[in-house]
């Protein structure tokens, strides 16, 4: 008997339908080719019958994206999920929000099983006991954000977060949360388990458990929040979001004996590839730069931002490379119970596997987190200049306090010099983004761009 049946009578021109519509579909507006099925794996064989489902996306260029799905299937309509396909007597749909899978996937995880299908595997593990009750597991509910992935809260107690767009190799995101789980640290959610595929052309990181945290509220509605009437009380809490950020970089560096994790002496050679990469982005960027008051401020002025980057990067020792965060901004720390999570730990979703794994100097985590600041103030309507030099300075105090055993930065000199590349490298980053997918949001990087070079004159 042929278990997979019902779940191949979904075309993949439906499968390809369906993926198109997501919101965390990577390649809208991209000429889309094609879909193949790569493989079929069942989680569940009764009803509903549930697969994971990896297929390979082709476009018109001949580059193609592996995207995952958890397909369900049911002999009716009470659905939980968005319809993908059906006949007479059946209905496909997306299971990634459903009571079943989340059942499935938690007692999959505790007994540490693999299921096999062909030459491809499923390889489940976990972290200590799962805090939720897998044969009761009812209440679950999707994170309603957009993003790259599918996120699933079970029972208030964790969440499930399903990566939709795969990549070969182990996810930055499992690989951290593993490393500071047994470093018991923990100012980061709570590993409890993940799940991964190994085929005989791949093997990739599909998804994760991680703790919940109820009541918390992310850094970036407390700035909103904060920082137009009580610009105080977020200085205080800044203060301490620099300390957890200096801990965890201390941490990152405390394992000499993992070659995944032993800090790395940077090279000047280190540092010329990363201006040669931001300089080509700066060439780049300011060659399209559309006619509009917006870019008023910095149009014609890409030599001038070049020759700021060439005049920063005369500096001598560039300090350590250790793992880092790759994506930190307000957005990815969390305030609750008067402390600081950090989160996602996926690294810039733009980026490949590899360069989100690769070793950088940690000043590019306070450059995001510094650029989140200017975002914050100007988003908010701050008008007092100081407040935001008040947050900057606060914030990098508790870091560089917090950080200095570690004995990972460079001299003070040398420091301030790298966070205005690593500042420069994010707002040339953030412009382009935002010219091509929040106009309004423009004059925030222009800004931070004109104040580079003011600073510089």
């Amino acid at each position: 008997m042929n278990i997979l049946a019902p779940a191949e009578r979904v075309s993949e021109e439906q499968l390809l339908a369906f993926v198109r519509s997501q919101r965390w579909f990577g390649a809208r507006g991209t000429d889309v080719a094609s879909l193949r099925v790569v493989d079929r794996i069942p989680l569940r064989e009764e009803s509903p019958l549930l697969v994971d489902t990896l297929a390979e996306v082709r476009y018109g260029s001949g580059m193609h994206d592996l995207y995952q799905l958890i397909v369900g299937v049911r002999p009716d309509e009470e659905l939980v999920g968005d319809v993908i396909d059906g006949g007479e007597g059946w209905t496909a749909y997306e299971a990634a929000a459903e009571p079943a899978f989340a059942r499935e996937l938690i007692h999959l995880m505790r007994s540490g099983s693999s299921v096999a299908a062909g030459e491809a595997t499923l390889e489940f593990s976990s972290v200590g006991t799962i805090p939720v009750e897998a044969v009761s597991l009812e209440n679950v509910r999707p994170i309603g954000l957009e993003q790259t992935n599918s996120s699933v809260v079970l029972d208030g107690e964790l969440i499930v977060k399903v990566y939709r767009r795969l990549e070969a190799g182990m996810n930055p995101e499992v690989e951290l949360l593993r490393f500071f789980a047994a470093h018991d640290f923990t100012r980061v959610p709570r590993l409890w388990g993940w799940w991964s595929y190994a085929g005989p052309a791949l093997g990739a990181s599909l998804g994760v458990a991680q703790q919940f945290v109820p009541g918390a509220v992310d850094g970036w509605t407390l700035a909103l929040a904060e920082l137009p009437s009580a610009p105080d009380a977020f200085l205080a809490r800044v203060s301490r979001l620099g300390t957890v950020l200096g801990e965890m970089h201390a941490v990152l560096a405390s394992e000499p004996g993992d070659p995944a994790f032993k800090p790395e002496e940077a090279s000047q050679e280190s540092l010329a590839l990363l201006t040669a990469t931001v300089d080509d982005e700066i060439d780049e960027v300011f060659q399209s730069l559309p006619d509009t008051a917006a870019v008023e401020p910095i149009a014609g002025r890409g030599d001038a931002v070049r020759e700021l980057l060439r005049g920063l990067s005369s500096v001598g020792s560039v300090g350590m490379r250790i793992r880092h965060h790759g994506d930190l901004h307000l957005g990815q720390a969390l305030f609750a119970d008067g402390d600081w999570l950090i989160i996602d730990f996926e690294g810039e979703p733009a980026r490949s596997l590899p360069e989100r794994r690769r070793k950088r100097s940690p000043l590019r985590d306070v450059a995001g987190m510094l650029r989140s600041f200017t975002y914050s103030v100007q988003v908010a309507g701050v008008e007092d200049p100081s407040v935001e030099q008040r947050v900057r300075e606060r914030f990098l105090e508790a870091y560089l306090d917090a950080v200095r055993e570690a004995a990972i930065l460079p001299g003070p000199e040398a420091m301030a010099r790298l966070l205005q590349i690593f500042e420069l490298e994010k707002a040339v980053y953030e412009l382009r983004y935002e010219l091509a997918h929040r106009p309004d949001w423009v004059p925030v990087p222009v800004a931070g761009i004109v104040r580079l070079l003011e600073e510089a004159e």
